[in-house]
């Protein structure tokens, strides 16, 4: 569903070219538009190759779009998995395209689909645009291409955007879901929030009070970490990270376990805390120093 960038992957670009010989040229280059796209054509840095229907209708159910949303498809060819989330699910979309010609038919196409209202489609490259508005990123690149975004898509993007790739991964960034429809793969991932890092964690409840020294690390998605009670340190239980919303368990001092579920926002951690016979309360977390680096997410 995309032109994209970088050059010099003529192995990619040849296999991309032989998988569109199989894939029959659907309804999306419409008779009332004049330019007509082929199927293998060069683009910038790959050959145009259409997603079809089924696939594009999956990723967007699993972004679990709403009208709420603003998409943006990075390399967007003929525009359609814009045009599909404003027809199916009343999502505004932007597209953005390299090729000039692509752009034009996708602008064409959303005319005829009477979706102009709420779509948008811009000549452009995908390193060179600002895409940090959108809450939901689809794409259909090259592996080199997606290793090349994906630190821009944590340096940029908020925690809890959502981003669905078609075909290919980001490399050892683990998805998500993964979904197989007809044989042809999509991928799914939600931005973490930040919640690296050492902090000070209090609670205050029916049960009573505590806090402790709570030390976090995260890879991508995944954290792990532990809490020192004074001379007592016990390991989180079930710590969970998706966007920013952060899930873990902790035995305290006194052997109680408590679970923890809240919103990492910046620096603060703020949410509810389960204890005994299912006594909840409030805690907070606050980082001490700087937030370190999310392992795996550099150049």
């Amino acid at each position: 569903m995309s032109a994209s960038r970088l050059s010099g992957l003529h192995s990619w670009v040849l296999g991309l070219a032989l998988c569109a010989a199989l894939i029959p040229a659907d309804a999306s280059a419409s008779t009332a538009c004049k330019f007509k796209p082929s199927v293998g054509q060069a683009g910038k840095d790959v050959v145009w190759v259409p997603t079809p229907d089924g696939i594009v209708d999956r990723m967007l159910r699993m972004a679990q779009v709403t009208p709420d949303d603003y998409l943006i498809d990075l390399g967007s060819g003929d525009g359609k998995i814009v045009i599909m989330a404003a027809q199916r699910f009343k999502v505004r979309g932007h597209g953005i395209e390299y090729n000039p010609d692509m752009v034009d038919l996708s602008r064409c196409l959303a005319r005829e689909a009477a979706v102009t209202g709420t779509t948008r489609f811009d000549q452009g490259d995908i390193f060179q645009s600002d895409f940090t508005q959108a809450s939901v990123i689809t794409m259909y690149l090259l592996p080199a291409l997606n290793l090349r975004l994906r630190p821009v898509l944590f340096q940029k993007m908020k925690p809890g955007t959502r981003i669905v790739s078609h075909q290919f991964t980001m490399g050892d960034w683990q998805a998500d879901e993964t979904s197989l429809v007809d044989g042809r793969t999509s991928y799914f991932w939600v931005i973490p929030a930040n919640a690296g890092g050492n902090w000070r964690l209090s609670w205050r409840g029916e049960a009573g009070e505590g806090g402790g020294e709570l030390s976090t690390e995260q890879t991508f998605q995944k954290i792990e970490g532990k809490v020192r009670f004074g001379v007592l340190e016990g390991g989180l239980r079930d710590a969970r990270l998706r966007g920013d919303r952060i899930s873990f368990e902790l035995m305290d001092e006194a052997g109680v376990l408590r679970s923890f579920v809240g919103r990492v926002q910046g620096d603060r951690i703020d949410g509810s805390v389960t204890g005994p016979q299912g006594r909840t309360g409030a805690f907070t977390a606050v980082r001490n120093g700087p937030p370190p680096p999310i392992r795996g997410t550099s150049d």
